[in-house]
């Protein structure tokens, strides 16, 4: 008998948190023993070390916020990882007062670009995303001539990513601004009913009087906008840009997103998820790390991890539609 309440407390939205949750505590607790074990001691645990690992999930959490509001209207963006690197690379090659402005410039209008192709040309957003991710890449491939970026980060830019204050990194308050902004977003705002009710079904969202197309071209946007933002915190953290620093964005943001709960079809999903999934990804990562984990391995569980609960939301869909 007391089964039966326990399940009826989590709703469908709350299960998969739990469940991440559950693998969060597995990772912590298999990770300490691990370490204990081979070092003799638990740097895990401590609180220093956890700072430095939300510090560096930051970058990741931005991404994967931006993602998750593309995956909510059912769609996807490739472009991530270099327009994460463009925006960073020319905010550094421009510097001073305009760098961070023209970073976030650079991010929204790629994401307008992947919103016009992908509601109004009508191209999937697999396809268009990828291709304007190629295109990014050849822009910065020529503006650097194929070499290294010889310039550097601003002062505010590394205020912002690497400094603290009140012994909390600057990133974390960042992150902190998107997530609050997210949320209000998503629960408060017409538009967050908008996303939702495309992701469910955009032909009913028309219907129901919904731009969806205009909509759509916001949510790619933002997407862009929150990979600017990572593009300008990733460079203050490394304190200069370079080639290719978006790659290892993509399939953790995704992951992050879908471990989360969100449905990678579209219309379900809770911004907490993501936080959860984006933590897990980072310490995840950072057990691998201590193992040795090559990064090839890291991206095949990433992968996996993306398959997997494709297949168990996915299915899940398609049987209750």
């Amino acid at each position: 008998m007391s089964a039966l309440p326990m399940r009826m407390k989590l709703s469908r939205d709350d299960r998969p948190i739990a469940i991440a949750a559950l693998f969060l505590v597995a990772i912590l607790i298999a990770g300490t023993i691990y370490t204990w074990v081979r070092f003799g001691n638990a740097p895990l645990l401590s609180p220093t070390y956890l700072l430095l690992q939300l510090q560096i999930g930051a970058f990741l959490g931005i991404v994967a916020a931006g993602m998750m509001i593309v995956i909510l209207i059912s769609q996807i963006d490739l472009s991530v990882p270099w327009t994460l690197t463009a925006a960073a690379m020319m905010a550094t090659a421009v510097g001073g007062p305009w760098a961070i402005p023209l970073a976030l410039a650079i991010g929204v209008t790629v994401g307008i670009i992947n919103g016009l192709g992908v509601a109004y040309l009508r191209v999937p957003s697999m396809i268009f995303t990828l291709g304007v991710n190629a295109v990014m890449r050849g822009l910065m491939v020529a503006h650097t001539g194929g070499f290294a970026p010889q310039t550097e980060a601003t002062p505010l830019m590394r205020t912002l990513a690497a400094e603290r204050t009140l012994g909390i990194p600057n990133a974390l308050f960042v992150w902190l601004g998107v997530s609050l902004a997210l949320v209000l977003l998503l629960r408060r705002a017409p538009l967050g009913r908008y996303i939702y009710a495309i992701g469910n079904k955009e032909a009913a969202a028309y219907l129901a009087g919904v731009n969806t197309r205009l909509v759509t071209v916001i949510c790619f946007a933002l997407c862009g906008l929150c990979s600017g933002i990572a593009g300008v915190l990733l460079a203050g953290y490394s304190q200069k840009a370079y080639q290719g620093m978006g790659d290892a964005y993509l399939l953790p943001a995704i992951a992050a997103v879908v471990i989360g709960g969100t449905n990678i079809l579209g219309g379900r999903g809770r911004y907490l998820g993501t936080l959860v999934g984006v933590i897990l990804i980072v310490l995840l990562n950072s057990v691998l790390s201590i193992m040795d984990m090559p990064e090839a391995g890291r991206q095949a569980i990433y992968g996996s991890v993306i398959i997997l609960m494709l297949l168990v939301y996915g299915r899940g869909e398609r049987v209750t539609s």
